[in-house]
């Protein structure tokens, strides 16, 4: 039996010795290359992972600037429909007032004289005959600028013509009156009796009317003792 025996080339041993240092070293390179790409990866992600909250943050918050600019814009365009009614209020109430005091002082009788004198005269223009006529009185207001309601309950008779231009001028006459109500009473050869149910007011008499309204209660008190005139 014969024996074959290896021999290893020159230098053989050195070359084996050096092999598991080699493969250390690249073992240590590859470690340190795998490290070095897994920081820089995990430093790429959170690059990209801030950016990303970056431009989601952005967005929001440009979202939220122009929810802040439409509910301010609404609000503004709400105060200025809000504000609109108040512009010129100051000159608003004062022509109100004039209006006012000039309808107090044209359309309104001060006293009850007065508002049976004008029905007496709607009466004789039309040509109808009043026959009666109560009055009722209601305080409004008092003080200085002080209203009271007169109620009137009146009685008319004529021909339906001259009863409906009565009635008419009633409702287009200067001093103010209010047609409550109408009923008819009566109707005999041609005639219409109605009764006739009307408000008006009275207002507080100026410097001047108060004095001729003295003046002429106290012409009808020397006149007819004992009776005074209506106010």
């Amino acid at each position: 039996m014969s024996s074959t025996v290896i021999v290893p080339p020159p230098n053989s041993s050195s070359v084996t010795r050096n092999v598991p240092r080699l493969t250390e070293r690249a073992r240590a390179l590859l470690t340190e290359l795998n490290l070095h790409f897994a920081g820089v990866a995990a430093l790429g992600v959170l690059v990209l992972y801030l950016l990303v909250h970056l431009v989601i943050v952005w967005q929001g918050l440009n979202a939220n600037d122009d929810n802040a600019l439409a509910t301010q814009h609404s609000r503004l365009v709400v105060a200025e429909i809000a504000a609109k009614p108040l512009r010129g209020l100051d000159a608003k109430l004062a022509d109100s007032t004039r209006q006012a005091d000039a309808f107090y002082a044209k359309r309104l009788p001060y006293a009850t004289s007065q508002v049976a004198a004008e029905l007496g005269k709607l009466a004789g223009t039309t040509n109808v005959r009043l026959t009666r006529a109560q009055y009722g009185y209601d305080p409004v207001l008092t003080g200085p600028h002080a209203l009271t309601q007169v109620r009137i309950d009146a009685s008319i008779a004529g021909d339906y013509r001259p009863v409906v231009e009565f009635i008419n001028a009633i409702e287009r006459d200067k001093s103010f009156f209010v047609i409550n109500g109408i009923n008819l009473t009566g109707q005999q050869t041609g005639l219409v009796n109605l009764r006739i149910r009307m408000t008006t007011y009275l207002r507080s008499p100026e410097v001047g009317e108060a004095e001729a309204s003295d003046k002429n209660a106290s012409a009808n008190a020397g006149t007819n003792p004992g009776t005074g005139g209506a106010q």
